[in-house]
């Protein structure tokens, strides 16, 4: 439940107030804006304490939250998060544009494609160094070597990196080398491995799973926020369904939908989505006019020789034509796209 304080609650009662939720199994939560301080109650709100809250000396209100996700939620946090990742900030008006190929495959070939999409406009680069493939067989990322590279070139173009963790045990080593965990579709609900970034500060990136509902993704980041961590960006990369000509089928509804429940920022996945080339550059569009706080995008130069999903990489000057739109679109929207 949250807490309202009063406009000239002392410290004092502020800290009472949070020693007495804490003695009575709660994990507070605060939040202090310009003119009054909030305070999250997260747990049990059916507990007979809970009703205690309205007697507590500078308390104005108290309402209960009823979402099962309490941190993430719209009521605890009126207000956007906005999530920094490098220098670049995501939400609140500031877009991601997340770029680069599927999985690092040299540091020449990530370096080319690095430079081609941080000229076109990206701000944060992307690149696997672990892949969870399908098949046993396909390749499965350079590890160690590729998260060296990919932090090398990086940092050779001023530009963030994200990449993919996979194991609780990949945690301390990504840290290493990335500015930003990704967790895929196919671990969201890998809930050791959502405790274990969450007990870091570094930004996540969470997939929504690909038969997640809203309430499941919004469930899983709170995983991640329960553990400690507040700089999490959410991701809506499509979903399974009975059509067989895309990949998945992008659910543009989710972020509108996300927006409404959570102050949590939330950015689009099309090469995922659709897994066509020629499908995605109407569909970054319709994500930035949807509201999305970015778009990810994967770009390679020459798709046929990618290690992996090139058949649903961009060409780079194809790229470089969407993120002309796309910086037209931002502005009608009153957004920024940081650099």
């Amino acid at each position: 439940m949250i807490l309202v304080l009063r406009p000239d609650a002392s410290e004092a009662q502020i800290e009472h107030v949070i020693a007495r939720i804490t003695e009575l199994g709660f994990t507070p939560h605060v939040s202090r804006g310009q003119h009054r301080t909030i305070v999250g109650a997260i747990g049990d709100e059916t507990k007979p304490h809970a009703e205690a809250f309205a007697a507590f000396a500078g308390v104005e209100a108290v309402h209960p939250i009823m979402k099962p996700f309490k941190l993430a939620s719209r009521e605890l946090q009126k207000n956007d998060t906005i999530v920094m990742v490098g220098k670049i900030p995501i939400g609140g008006g500031s877009l991601a544009m997340i770029a680069g190929p599927c999985a690092v495959e040299s540091f020449e070939g990530l370096d080319r494609i690095a430079q081609l999409v941080k000229d076109a406009g990206a701000n944060i680069l992307r690149g696997g160094a672990f892949k969870p493939r399908t098949s046993p067989y396909s390749f499965q990322g350079m590890g160690e070597s590729g998260l060296k590279i990919l932090k090398e070139v990086g940092q050779k173009h001023h530009m963030p990196v994200v990449t993919e963790v996979m194991d609780p045990r990949q945690v301390a080593l990504v840290a290493e080398y990335a500015d930003m965990f990704q967790i895929g579709a196919r671990n969201m609900q890998n809930f050791d491995l959502l405790k274990e970034v969450g007990s870091t500060k570094l930004p996540v990136l969470l997939k929504r799973g690909m038969a997640a509902t809203v309430k499941d993704l919004l469930m899983s980041a709170e995983y991640i926020l329960a553990a400690g961590n507040p700089n999490v960006v959410l991701c809506e990369r499509g979903v399974r369904s009975f059509e067989d000509s895309t990949r998945n089928m992008l659910d543009m509804s989710a972020v509108p939908n996300v927006k409404g429940q959570s102050h949590l920022p939330i950015i689009v996945d099309p090469s995922h989505a659709c897994g066509r080339p020629d499908l995605i550059p109407a569909m970054a569009r319709a994500a930035v006019a949807a509201d999305a706080d970015g778009v990810h995008i994967e770009v390679h130069d020459c798709p046929e020789k990618a290690f992996s999903d090139g058949p649903q990489a961009l060409i780079p000057p194809k790229y470089t034509s969407l993120m002309v739109q796309l910086r037209k679109l931002a502005e009608v929207m009153g957004k920024t796209i940081p650099v």
